[in-house]
C-alpha cells in the first residue's frame, strides 16, 4: 500500500511514524515533510496548501490513503478536491472543517443544536468588544475567528490585559482576515481536558485520552502557544467521558450530519470540566499537535487499517487497544518563541537523545542548511518519553531534551507535573 501524509510539522511526522510501524504500508510520501521524515519517507516539495498539485501527485501514483495533518488543507477544501478525484483521503470536508475554521460559526452551531459551551458575543469593533466585557466581565476571553496557528486566544484577568487585547485584536488587526470577527468569551473554571474521536460519518471511536500545555512557560504562565508538551493518558473517569460524548461529541456529529456537513475524520474537543458540568472550549478538524506526538505511539493496532476505515465510512465493528504505557511530551523551542522565533541556529544532539532507551524525537522546525541540521520555526523538536508511569515517562523526555541544544532553545520544565 502507498500513503502519502501532508504536512511538514511534529504532528505529521508522529503520524508517518506510526503508519510505518506495520507492515501494510510499502511506500511513504510526505508532503512537503521535513528532515525527520525524511529518514524514512520520500519528501516531496508540495505545500500542504497546494490543494490541486497534492490531488494530482496522489492521483498520478495512485496513493491509497492520503491523511491530512494541519488544519489549513483541510478548511480550504482539501477533502472535496480528492473525493472528487475517487481518491481516499483522511479529513472532513470544508463544510465540515467549518468547526476548527470560525470559531463564530462554531459557537453558533453550539447554540443551535444544544451543545453546552461558554456565553460569549461576537465583536467588529471596540465598541462593541467593550460592551460585550462590560456584560460578561472579567476575567474574559478574546479569540480571532478565523485559523490563527493556535495564538489568536487571550486570556484577560485584568483590566490591563483587557486593554491590551482591545489594541492587539481590534486596533492593530494583529491577525488580519481571521481577525475580521471577534469572539468574546465568558472564561469558564476548571480542569481543561482534550478529548479526540475517530469518525466515519456515522461511527464514532474514542481516542486515548491526553492533556496538552498551551501556555509558553512553567506553571501556565505567559502567552498562549501552539502547544509546548502533552502526556497520555490523561486522568478521566469514565463517567466524564460518556457524559463528553453524550453531550458535545454526538450532537455536533449529529447536527453536521443534519446541516449536510457529514463529518469523516479526528475531531479535538478542548472540554472545560465545570461545575456546571462540561462545556466546549474549542473544536479542531484533525489530531492535536502535540496531542498526536503521545497518543499514537500508544496505539496498539495498525493506524493505516484504521485510518482507512474511517476514510470510508467502515468503523463500525473496528477496535481499538491501547498499549499500557505512558507517553509524555516536551516541546523544543526556538529563542523568541511565541512573539519572533528564531531560525537558523545549528540543532546538536539529536541523535543522542535518540540513543536512550524509549525516546523519540519527531522534527517540526527544522531544515538542512549545508550540510546541517538548523531551526526553522518557532516549536522544532518534539521530545517524547515512555514509561510504565507519568513520573517515569516525563524524566525519560527531559533526560532525552538535555542532550539538545541550539541557541535560545527553551522548554517547560513542568510536564507531566501540573495537576496530575
Amino acid at each position: 500500500m502507498r500513503a502519502l501524509v501532508v504536512g511538514s510539522g511534529a504532528r505529521e511526522h508522529a503520524i508517518a511514524w506510526k503508519l510505518l510501524q506495520g507492515g501494510e504500508v510499502d511506500e511513504l510520501y510526505a508532503a512537503p515533510g521535513n528532515p525527520g521524515m525524511a529518514a524514512f519517507a520520500h519528501c516531496v516539495p508540495i505545500p500542504a496548501d497546494a490543494i490541486v498539485e497534492l490531488a494530482e501527485f496522489a492521483a498520478s501514483l495512485k496513493i491509497d490513503l492520503t491523511v491530512v495533518g494541519p488544519e489549513l488543507p483541510l478548511v480550504q477544501g482539501i477533502a472535496d478536491e480528492f473525493t472528487q478525484r475517487g481518491l481516499v483521503l483522511l479529513g472532513p470536508s470544508r463544510a465540515a472543517a467549518e468547526v476548527e475554521g470560525s470559531k463564530v460559526f462554531t459557537k453558533e452551531f453550539c447554540l443551535r443544536h444544544g451543545v453546552p459551551t461558554a456565553a460569549a458575543r461576537v465583536v467588529r469593533n471596540r465598541d462593541e468588544a467593550a460592551s460585550a466585557v462590560r456584560e460578561l466581565g472579567i476575567p474574559i476571553v478574546f479569540k480571532a475567528d478565523g485559523l490563527a496557528a493556535g495564538k489568536g486566544v487571550s486570556v484577560c484577568h485584568t483590566r490591563d490585559d483587557v486593554e491590551q487585547a482591545l489594541v492587539r485584536f481590534i486596533d492593530e488587526h494583529a491577525f488580519g482576515a481571521a481577525g475580521d470577527r471577534v469572539l468574546v468569551e465568558e472564561c469558564l473554571v476548571g480542569d481543561e481536558v482534550t478529548f479526540m474521536v475517530l469518525a466515519d460519518g456515522g461511527t464514532i471511536l474514542p481516542l486515548a485520552t491526553s492533556r496538552d500545555f498551551k501556555r509558553v512557560g512553567d506553571g501556565d504562565r505567559g502567552p498562549n502557544t501552539g502547544g509546548m508538551g502533552s502526556f497520555s493518558p490523561a486522568p478521566l473517569p469514565t463517567e466524564v467521558a460518556a457524559l463528553i460524548l453524550r453531550q458535545i461529541i454526538q450532537p455536533t456529529l449529529d447536527g453536521l450530519a443534519r446541516e449536510g456537513r457529514v463529518y469523516r475524520g479526528v475531531l479535538y474537543a478542548g472540554v472545560m470540566l465545570t461545575p456546571a458540568g462540561p462545556k466546549l472550549l474549542e473544536f479542531n478538524c484533525r489530531l492535536g499537535d502535540p496531542e498526536a506526538q503521545v497518543v499514537l505511539p500508544r496505539l496498539d493496532v495498525e493506524l493505516f487499517s484504521l485510518l482507512r476505515a474511517a476514510a470510508q465510512g467502515e468503523l463500525s465493528g473496528v477496535r481499538v487497544t491501547w498499549k499500557h504505557e505512558v507517553a509524555a511530551c516536551v516541546v523544543l523551542a526556538a529563542g523568541g518563541y511565541p512573539e519572533a522565533p528564531r531560525r537558523g541556529d545549528a540543532i546538536t544532539g539529536v541523535a543522542e537523545a535518540l540513543a536512550l532507551s524509549g525516546v523519540l524525537v519527531f522534527h517540526a522546525g527544522t531544515t538542512v542548511h549545508e550540510g546541517r541540521l538548523v531551526t526553522a520555526g518557532g516549536r522544532v523538536l518534539s521530545v517524547v518519553g515512555r514509561g510504565g508511569t507519568l513520573a517515569e515517562a516525563a524524566a525519560c523526555a527531559y533526560a532525552a531534551a538535555e542532550r539538545i541544544h541550539f541557541e535560545g532553545m527553551h522548554y517547560r520544565h513542568d510536564i507531566g507535573r501540573v495537576r496530575e
